[in-house]
């Protein structure tokens, strides 16, 4: 049992690698646009991807905590698979929404599992001592990171010479998940059906645990949805920054190797930056990033607005270890795939309530607007979630030095 739980971590990592390992998303506005979508459609396609994983995610997490990660990880590879497939297919707007409904249910099977199973199997391996569970989330994300930038390389040079080969590649390499999920072992936790008092922990019980017994808890689950949004309204803006500045698709694959590779390196040191500077330092990083680089994009252009909004990507990076990390050390292993699911889910509903405004003001008042305007909301953000758990993390220290 012992080899086969040393196996599923080199398995999770691999299927970590090929989920993310997506040579479309560097050239994916260009390739909407080459279908005639606008900026403002793309946004309102991604509303419907959200909506659907919004719908979907917090119970496929708790059906991941049911009848197991194993069971989640092979449904949603199948899933992932199908929805790459019917992308070959795809010339107009509706066949895209059909599209980008299948990877939502897929997304939302496979988000919160993976991590959910790697935690377990450490900790039944008693990889948690020494912080190991915590190197293992930051590997987790490296590799997530590592292989969206090396498939952004190979997805800018296919561009060049066909989107349709490059989603035919695409859609071949979605099945290579399934292959490994099946070799997946379900490590030994305490699933919120077992136990004789409560047959299962209901789903009030969960979110009172994430959003009201903790104080602290509750402040990590509403800062992770926010810092990720962060990014993920620029991710959607980029594409277009890069052609406003007359980059040929070869260079979006490029350029995109390098964001991910800075979420990698961010994810690799990460944990070494709160050890040396702190927890308090590391999360004001994480909050004042966002500010420059939304700023410092919409004011700069060029290679001086490319280069600072590799900022953004380093705050990516931070918030997906230490806030990730912090959220797991809090909660119980019955129901961890449950709350990674949740923050995953918080992030969807807030980008349904913002992406179609980002990207209408993008389509009809400019990019550098839109820009400005996330740079607003980011201040916003650092006063009223950041500095209060920050505050909340500096009580906890004092109490702890007295």
């Amino acid at each position: 049992m012992l080899k086969k739980l040393h196996r599923n971590i080199n398995v999770i990592f691999g299927l970590a690698f090929f989920h993310s390992f997506m040579v479309i998303v560097p050239v994916v506005v260009p390739f909407f646009m080459s279908k005639g979508l606008s900026l403002a459609e793309i946004f309102y396609l991604q509303a419907v991807f959200a909506t659907t994983i919004v719908l979907l995610e917090a119970p496929s997490g708790y059906f991941a905590d049911i009848f197991g990660r194993r069971n989640a990880l092979i449904i949603g590879s199948i899933v992932h698979g199908l929805g790459y497939f019917l992308l070959n297919f795809t010339d107009d707007f509706f066949s895209l929404m059909v599209f980008e409904i299948t990877v939502g249910i897929a997304m939302s099977m496979l988000s919160g599992a993976d991590l959910a199973l790697l935690y377990d199997t450490q900790k039944a391996l008693e990889d948690d001592k020494s912080n190991d569970s915590a190197r293992g989330i930051a590997h987790l994300g490296f590799i997530k990171s590592g292989a969206e930038g090396i498939g952004a390389l190979l997805g800018g040079a296919l561009a060049l010479y066909s989107f349709d080969l490059m989603v035919l590649i695409q859609s071949m390499i979605a099945w290579i998940g399934l292959g490994l999920a099946v070799f997946i072992v379900e490590p030994p936790y305490r699933r919120v059906s077992d136990g004789v008092e409560s047959n299962r922990i209901q789903i009030s019980e969960i979110l009172r645990h994430l959003l009201v017994n903790d104080p602290v808890l509750r402040q990590i689950v509403i800062a992770i949805p926010l810092y990720n949004l962060a990014t993920f309204h620029v991710a959607w803006l980029v594409q277009p920054y890069w052609e406003a500045q007359g980059l040929s698709l070869a260079v979006f694959g490029i350029l995109w190797f390098a964001q991910s590779l800075t979420v990698a390196i961010a994810n690799k040191f990460g944990l070494e930056i709160e050890r040396r500077q702190g927890a308090v330092f590391t999360l004001a990083l994480i909050g004042i990033l966002p500010v420059l680089g939304h700023f410092g994009m919409a004011w700069f252009q060029g290679w001086v607005g490319i280069g600072i909004g590799l900022i953004l990507f380093v705050g990516r990076g931070l918030n997906q270890v230490i806030l990730v990390n912090a959220l797991n050390r809090r909660v119980p292993s019955e129901f961890r795939a449950t709350a990674n699911s949740f923050t995953s889910f918080l992030l969807r509903l807030s980008f349904i309530t913002t992406g179609p405004i980002v990207g209408f003001v993008a389509e009809t008042k400019g990019l550098a607007t839109a820009l400005n305007l996330l740079g607003v909301c980011s201040i916003g953000l650092f006063l009223l979630v950041m500095l209060p758990l920050i505050q909340s993390v500096r009580t906890i220290q004092q109490r702890v030095a007295a």
